[in-house]
């Protein structure tokens, strides 16, 4: 087994965590997100971060933004013990050993908001990653509360994701993106304005259209829960 198929699996993440304990942002960090959390994410609201690892993602939420109630879980629980005891002393973050396919430990409607950042990318990398990301993409519908939002960083383009999202569940999706490389620097040409959204249509087609073929960004999927009439999920 590769290691990129290894994502999908508990002992990986023990091992890694085991041998690497100093912190690692996939992605993105804090301050660079900020504005795009700070618009979406209520800071007094209760947030869910998923496969959170020993990133130091969660803490920045807390520290820089002022967000009070953020609950982290990571299906290793190597991790997730190191980071108990590293913010034991930090009331606002919690964190819980869980797999993202089954949170039974939290009621249905628990949460403003669900960021994911790359834990979706994990298990698309493992066996059976459609049934697994499906799984998953059920499981944070149903602790979002009506109009949560999920917040998903991803290299996924829209031709690869859209789908997998419209199909998963009943979203609203709108797009922002943010360069692969973004520094606290404002860049003097941006690809995209961050806070502006992308145009998005059914099939995504528009995206290319408006930021060119293959461009050099992380994709920022802002998908609200919608209970419709007609919905066939229970809330």
């Amino acid at each position: 087994m590769t290691s990129t198929q290894a994502y999908g699996e508990p002992w990986y993440w023990d091992n890694r965590y085991s041998n690497e304990p100093g912190p690692f942002d996939w992605y993105q960090k804090y301050l660079t997100l900020a504005p795009i959390i700070n618009l979406y994410v209520p800071s007094d609201h209760p947030v869910l971060v998923v496969g959170c690892g020993n990133s130091a993602f969660s803490e920045g939420m807390v520290l820089d933004g002022g967000y009070t109630d953020v609950v982290n879980v990571d299906i290793s629980s190597v991790v997730i013990e190191a980071m108990k005891s590293k913010f034991r002393d930090c009331p606002q973050l919690k964190y819980m050993k869980m797999d993202v396919r089954d949170m039974n430990a939290f009621e249905s409607g628990s949460f403003s908001a669900v960021i994911d950042k790359g834990t979706l990318d994990s298990l698309l990398c493992g066996n059976n990653s459609r049934q697994n990301a499906t799984k998953m993409l059920e499981e944070i519908w149903r602790v979002l509360k009506d109009k949560g939002v999920y917040v998903l960083v991803t290299y996924g383009a829209p031709l690869y994701r859209l789908r997998l999202l419209q199909e998963s569940c009943s979203w609203t999706i709108k797009l922002h993106v943010i360069e692969k490389l973004a520094s606290e620097e404002k860049s003097d040409y941006p690809v995209w304005e961050l806070m502006k959204p992308v145009p998005l249509n059914d099939d995504g087609s528009s995206v290319e259209e408006a930021l060119g073929p293959n461009p050099d960004v992380h994709y920022i999927y802002i998908c609200t829960k919608e209970i419709s009439a007609n919905s066939n999920k229970n809330a």
